[in-house]
């Protein structure tokens, strides 16, 4: 279900004209006649029983069809020549005739797509003005920390919209343009942010499917591997890539997102290289919390208190900025249905969580109780945190980014079999 434009008015004859009530503005419109409508019976509304059976019956109300109906034209007729049309941008009707007329109007039901109510929309402002009813319906739920529902006080209180739950429509097509979009296309809406808090929104997408599987950070990858890999790369530009990779070589690796390997795997080769200029462009560049916190801090405890010491309060304030990150912790536990947000992360199972695949993957948020860990979920669904480079430690992992406040919704409902497609405007 989606939000509905309601609009209502009420008919009443002064004057001879049909005229809205309270602002005085007509109701129905009147052009090249002296003798207009003089006569509530001169008006017969017909307004159709079930969606698209083409029955209808005459109603006696003295307002318009409110929510769901739409005006049938070809159906709309005037014994005596008159002509009828629906003025949308005023919501009146428009009778053109010379003569006293006795007019039958009919109305469809009518429930408009979502591309039709965000036509000229961004997608972050269509979800969170049309696919956002309230906390709950359509798998969404708004973080203001305020909420009638069951856990409703766990909520992360930063005014995020955030899908929850086992399946919600949260699907968008990124990367293609085909009419089918293909398994490796398929991206899901983590929620919609609003950072700065000045009511613009970045949507954030996770991909539906992983891309690979790796140690977190071996420092496997030297600066002449660089320039083996991306020889076709200019020195400037080897140099840049090789920053990621800066700390000294070490057969154990790091757990500091700036030095990863995946870091390296998926802003550069095997992810954002891959990318058409197109798509490159709707991706926002992005501050990552990176800093981390205790086992305690993260996994031991709720999702709210998670979400605190990993988002608002890490251990230590590191930030990186860049395109492409992994999953928080919290945006983990957060897309469980509200009932398993009281529980700890550590006892999560995957159950109601549309972003459990069923396999171990990693996350971006490392752990700083004991040596180079990083939280990862596990293929129970639970949260827990692995050496970055223990050679059993080879992960899942899936790209996740925002999309910049001017990607367009163009088409579709959210859906696996109908993502949502987008575009963005210049």
């Amino acid at each position: 279900m989606y939000k509905k434009i309601i609009a209502i008015t009420i008919l009443s004859i002064v004057t001879g004209l049909v005229i809205l009530n309270s602002v005085k503005i007509k109701d129905i419109e009147v052009e090249k006649t002296q003798k207009q409508v003089n006569n509530t019976n001169m008006l017969t509304m017909m307004l159709e029983t079930e969606a698209g059976t083409g029955n209808y019956e005459e109603v006696k109300q003295s307002e318009w069809p409110q929510d769901g109906y739409a005006f049938n034209e070809s159906l709309s007729r005037c014994e005596n020549g008159g002509t009828l049309s629906w003025d949308d941008n005023a919501k009146k009707v428009i009778l053109n005739t010379d003569v006293s007329d006795k007019c039958y109007i009919y109305f469809d039901i009518y429930n408009p797509t979502l591309t039709e109510l965000c036509a000229g929309k961004t997608l972050a402002d269509c979800i969170k003005e049309n696919v956002y009813i309230e906390d709950g319906e359509n798998g969404l739920y708004y973080h203001d920390g305020v909420g009638t529902y069951t856990n409703a006080s766990e909520e992360a209180g930063d005014n995020s919209y955030r899908y929850s739950g086992t399946n919600p429509n949260n699907f968008v097509c990124f990367g293609s343009d085909e009419l089918t979009c293909a398994d490796d296309n398929l991206y899901r809406i983590i929620g919609l942010f609003d950072d700065d808090q000045d009511g613009i929104y970045n949507i954030k997408l996770i991909s539906n499917n992983s891309i690979g599987n790796s140690n977190w950070d071996s420092d496997n990858i030297s600066f002449n591997s660089l320039i083996d890999i991306n020889n076709g790369n200019n020195e400037y530009t080897i140099s840049q890539m090789n920053n990621i990779l800066a700390a000294p070589e070490n057969p154990f690796g790091g757990n500091e997102w700036a030095t990863a390997d995946i870091n390296y795997y998926i802003n550069y080769d095997l992810f954002w290289n891959k990318l058409e200029n197109k798509w490159q462009n709707m991706i926002a560049t992005t501050v990552w919390n990176v800093g981390g916190n205790t086992d305690d801090n993260i996994l031991y405890t709720s999702v709210k208190n998670a979400y605190q010491n990993e988002i608002v309060n890490p251990i230590e304030n590191i930030t990186y900025s860049d395109e492409i990150g992994l999953m928080y912790v919290s945006d983990y536990g957060y897309a469980a249905s509200p009932g398993n947000w009281i529980i700890d992360l550590y006892d999560y199972n995957g159950s109601n969580n549309w972003m459990y695949m069923g396999s171990e993957e990693w996350t971006i948020s490392r752990s700083t109780s004991l040596g180079l860990q990083v939280f990862n979920i596990q293929d129970n669904g639970s949260l827990s945190r692995y050496f970055v480079s223990n050679p059993d430690s080879s992960l899942n992992f899936r790209p996740c980014f925002y999309l910049k406040n001017s990607v367009l919704l163009n088409n579709g409902t959210g859906s696996m079999s109908d993502p949502f497609k987008i575009s963005i405007k210049y």
